[in-house]
């Protein structure tokens, strides 16, 4: 708990996201996972997914704490990442066959990834901001794929694939923030929490 200073909530379980906010000296206070149906609607586009997931999580969240004296003036932090092939929308892969359709239609061809971040102040205003990447993956041999899978890199990972690791190596081409294929663009977040006045370089002063 920061002494005399806003505390910082994280709306997601994910360990990437919350690396790199340590990355950048920002250690959430409390993490508190949004458990809400990521099922896309019909016919709903990557950008607009990206951003309802992220405001629902935000909402559901911002709702919880309220409830909690100790962090109900808590800023919370919410995000969704969703990977896009045109108007496809490739899932969180959870199963082999999953990850293998996905690599497999990522493969020697380009595709974007969605961010949406969304920032709940606790005066109870939500800041909402969409970041955009394109990506080009080489062409990805059948031996190259298989090894992929079976390393289990994919489990979990929006497109079945996460940059950060083995797959890396398949990345021809990235416009845009690397840190919004991780999952949290860096630089969109830092500014949104420094418009609402959260210290973002407390914990810098530290070291």
């Amino acid at each position: 708990m920061k002494t005399g200073q806003s505390e910082l909530v994280l709306a997601s379980g994910s360990p990437r996201r919350l690396a790199l906010l340590e990355q950048v000296g920002l250690v959430p206070d409390h993490l508190r996972p949004a458990d809400i149906d990521e099922t896309p609607n019909k016919s709903e586009l990557p950008r607009a997914l990206a951003t309802r997931l992220a405001r629902a999580k935000a909402e559901t969240v911002y709702g919880t704490i309220k409830r909690d004296g100790k962090i109900q003036s808590a800023y919370i932090l919410a995000a969704d990442t969703v990977v896009s092939v045109g108007r496809r929308i490739l899932g969180k892969a959870e199963l082999l066959d999953e990850a293998a359709s996905s690599l497999a239609l990522l493969s020697g061809r380009s595709h974007r990834v969605y961010t949406a971040v969304v920032l709940a102040t606790p005066e109870g205003k939500f800041r909402t901001r969409v970041v955009e990447t394109r990506v080009r993956f080489k062409r990805l041999g059948r031996d190259e794929l298989d090894a992929y899978l079976a390393s289990g890199e994919w489990r979990g990972k929006a497109g079945g694939y996460a940059i950060q690791g083995i797959a890396g190596g398949f990345v021809m081409k990235l416009i845009g923030s690397y840190t919004n294929v991780v999952g949290l663009p860096l630089y969109e977040t830092l500014r949104l929490l420094e418009g609402e006045k959260f210290p973002i370089t407390f914990n810098w002063l530290k070291g």
